[in-house]
This record gives C-alpha cells, sequence and structure tokens, in this order.
C-alpha cells in the first residue's frame, strides 16, 4: 500500500523559553524535526508533508541544511492537532493510501516501530494509534481500552477525570490509517473541549461511533517522549544516546566504557571498531573496522578508515580523511587534510588544508600555515617524508618524497625528493650575557 506521512510541526513551544521555533531545538546536533522526517523516510512514503505555522521561513531554511526534502503546509492559526492535519489535506489531494501522522517534537520513534504501525496485521484496525505504558503518566493523554483490547477513546490530560488518571496506558500522538478516512473523519472533530481545540485524538471515539475498530500498537517510553520544555529536551538527548549506544553494542562496535561516549545524529561506525569513553562525534563521522579511537577525542565531518588510530585528545575537523593504519596522536589537530596510508602524527601539531602522504612522520609541534589572511592554501608533504619538530609551513608549500625538514625550520619554498631542508638561523653564543642580565635585573629590584 502506498503512504503519506504528515508531521506536524506547527507548535510554538512557548515553554521551551526560546525564541527558535521548538521542532528547531537539537538532539544529537540535529533539529528534533529533522530526527522525525529522516525516520518517517524510512517507510520510503510517496509525500511528505510538514505543517507549520505562518512565520515557517527559519524550519524551511532549516530542513533545507540537512537536504532533507519535504512539503510544507501552513495551519495559519493554533487551532489544535485536528486542524493543522486537515491544513495537508490539499497537498495530498489524489492520494489514496495509508497516511501516518508523526509530531516534530516527538524525535526519538524508531523506524522499526513505524513499521509495525504502517504494516496491515491480524488486527485489521482501521486506525491503528501508538501507545506506551508509564508509570508516572501525568501530562500525557490516555489510552481507553475494551475488554477486547481495542481503543475506544483518546482522554486528553487536562480532560481526564479522576478515574481515567489511573490510567498509565499513554497516547503518543502518532496514528495510523486510510488517508480518504482520517480525512473524513477529521471533519466531524469539534472543539468542546477545555482547550477549545480540535484535537486529532477524537478520531478515535468518532470512528468507534462508527463501528470502525481501533487498536494501539506499543512502544517504549522512551521513544514516545514528546518535548515540551528543556528539562524534556535533555531527556530525549539522553534517551537518544542510550538508544544509540545500545545499537553500536548490538552490531559489533567496542564501547569499553559506552556511558561516556556521545553520538551524533549520523554517526556511522562499523563493526569491531574501537570507541574509548570521553569521545565526542559531532555530525558526518565514519569509523570504518579496526579503526580506534582513543579517549578525549573530538571529531566531526570525517573518515576514520580501518586499522587506524586517532588520539587520545585528538581533534579530527571536517573534509578530513585519516587512512588505513595511519596514526594521529595527542593534541593533533586535523582539518580538511587526508593523513595518508601508515602516516604519522604523534604529538602537539596542527595540519590544515594538506595532504600527507604514505608513511610520511610529522614531528612534534608542526605547523601548516594555510590561511594568509584572505585566503586558504594547500601543503603536499610527500610519501616517507620525515619533517623534524617544530616544522612550520608556510603554504602553499611541497614537501618532496623522502625528504626531510631540520627540526625548528620554517619552510617557505618547495623541497626536493630525498633533500635536507634546513630553514633556520645558525646558533650563536654571547658569552657572559645571562650573568649580566640577571645581575642587571637585580639590581633594579633591589636585591
Amino acid at each position: 500500500m502506498t503512504q503519506a506521512v504528515v508531521v506536524l510541526a506547527a507548535g510554538v513551544g512557548t515553554r521551551m523559553k526560546s525564541s527558535k521555533p521548538k521542532v528547531l531545538h537539537e538532539v544529537a546536533g540535529a533539529p528534533m524535526l529533522c530526527h522525525v522526517v529522516r525516520t518517517a523516510k524510512t517507510l520510503s512514503p510517496t509525500r511528505i508533508v510538514v505543517v507549520v505555522g505562518p512565520q515557517s521561513d527559519v524550519i524551511r531554511h532549516r530542513l533545507g541544511d540537512f537536504n532533507l526534502e519535504v512539503e510544507f503546509a501552513t495551519q495559519q492559526q493554533p487551532r489544535g492537532t485536528a486542524d493543522a492535519v486537515a491544513a495537508a489535506r490539499t497537498h495530498l489531494h489524489g492520494f489514496t493510501g495509508r497516511l501516518i501522522v508523526l509530531f516534530g517534537d516527538t524525535p526519538l520513534v524508531r523506524p522499526q516501530t513505524l513499521t509495525r504501525l504502517a504494516d496491515a496485521g491480524d488486527d485489521k484496525a482501521d486506525i491503528r494509534v501508538l501507545g506506551f505504558h508509564s508509570e508516572n503518566p501525568q501530562g500525557y493523554g490516555r489510552l481507553v481500552i475494551d475488554e477486547d483490547g481495542e481503543v475506544v477513546r483518546i482522554v486528553e490530560n487536562r480532560d481526564a477525570d479522576p478515574e481515567t488518571e489511573k490510567i498509565q496506558f499513554c497516547n503518543s500522538g502518532v496514528i495510523a490509517g486510510d488517508s480518504e478516512l482520517i480525512f473524513g473523519l477529521i471533519e466531524d472533530v469539534t472543539a468542546d473541549n477545555s482547550a477549545n481545540e480540535y484535537y486529532l485524538t477524537d478520531i478515535i471515539e468518532i470512528a468507534r461511533s462508527r463501528n470502525l475498530r481501533c487498536a494501539a500498537i506499543v512502544c517504549g517510553e522512551t521513544e514516545a517522549l514528546g518535548v515540551n520544555d528543556q528539562a524534556d529536551r535533555a531527556a530525549a538527548e539522553a534517551g537518544f544516546q542510550s538508544q544509540t549506544r545500545a545499537h553500536a553494542i548490538a552490531n559489533g562496535v567496542d564501547l569499553p566504557d559506552a556511558e561516556q561516549v556521545y553520538f551524533s545524529f549520523d554517526t556511522e561506525l562499523a563493526p569491531n571498531a574501537t570507541i574509548e569513553p570521553f569521545v565526542v562525534f559531532g555530525p558526518g563521522v565514519e569509523v570504518e573496522s579496526g579503526a580506534h579511537v582513543r579517549s578525549f577525542s573530538h571529531l566531526e565531518g570525517c573518515v576514520i578508515r580501518s586499522g587506524a588510530s586517532v588520539g587520545p585528545h585528538a581533534r579530527i575537523r571536517p573534509g578530513s580523511v585519516i587512512e588505513n593504519g595511519a596514526r594521529v596522536g595527542n593534541f593533533v589537530e586535523v582539518k580538511q587534510s587526508r593523513i595518508g596510508y601508515g602516516a604519522k602524527a604523534s604529538h602537539l601539531s596542527y595540519i590544515g588544508d594538506a595532504d600527507i602522504g604514505d608513511g610520511a612522520n610529522i614531528g612534534a609541534g608542526t605547523i601548516t600555515c594555510n590561511y594568509d589572511g584572505k585566503g586558504k592554501h594547500r601543503t603536499v608533504i610527500g610519501k616517507r617524508a620525515f619533517l623534524g619538530s617544530d616544522t612550520i609551513l608556510v603554504a602553499p608549500v611541497t614537501v618532496g618524497e623522502s625528504a626531510m625538514t631540520a627540526a625548528g625550520s620554517v619552510i617557505t619554498s618547495d623541497v626536493p625528493a630525498e633533500s635536507l631542508a634546513v630553514a633556520r638561523k645558525r646558533q650563536s653564543i654571547i658569552k657572559g650575557f645571562a650573568q649580566r642580565y640577571f645581575g642587571r635585573i637585580d639590581r633594579l629590584s633591589g636585591k
């Protein structure tokens, strides 16, 4: 069956105490809305419509930053979730198939859960809702179930009587059903409630009045977490990290202390990669099998090839590739550079806009001076080159294959292959200078 997804993202989110739209607050380096859209795309829907409020430009631009192509519908006034879904109807004109309604502030629903919700099962249900059990259900709508296990109605928390408040089976907000059926049911929704809003949840009771069947699909409470304030966002971050760590371990990643590793929304770790504690992944990192990332390292926008070692205390910035068997050691920063096969940069160096050849050795304290105040320039280090400690390379410059630089050299011109470059002033000795210098200081200080 063809599928379409509507994502509700029009809420202002005043409880976040921020001028930023609620759905753009980030979890694991990406706006919550991006998480929801990425998950929706795993269903391969024919259409994804994001419903936003009138001031939606910033949301449109932010999704564009993540290359997430969707359609946008506008809810002109905040009149409730049923009205928001109705705002997407014109965009789905002519669509026939299953409609799934998601929420832009519920970022942790897993693809597997959506698949269970969407797939036709033995329940023969006309509408499915996603529910979860909670020992502390305060704030959530309750799913009222009959003796046959079917959902008879959903009661919003603010409208619940004392008996309904005791129910611990809660509503996530996610609903699936035939698109024409859902839009037809919405037409009969009224705003007869304490908030004077049109609740999407009311379609369940309307459907039951028409002898339609409504079933609940159960997920974990963490998945269903809806974010309303900064405390919820922090909880969502913790939930995402917990889910991702468990997934990595299940797929064979070695995490000696998993609780101290922090992932981005798109981190890719291959089986048999080792990630030590206190490593932070920014967006766009791929770590191949057999690679080793040591403690206190920060990686973003880079690839760590099989057998490579990074850290401890390393920073690998966007556009960098650390090739097979290469070593990037403590307090080394790499930016927009390739570290070749088996090459080593073991200590206290900055490598920016550079190509480091296979087997090259970068001495401690080496710096590539890649920026002249207006533009960036590249440094090329040939295969098996050996750079002495404290070499400063003023780009653009090339050091040839198997060439060397003397420690403390400032290299401003190309170094031919198999040559030694010495670019420092010859040491001179001024006898007695230190004695005279410190004696003068003592006299001035009255000692």
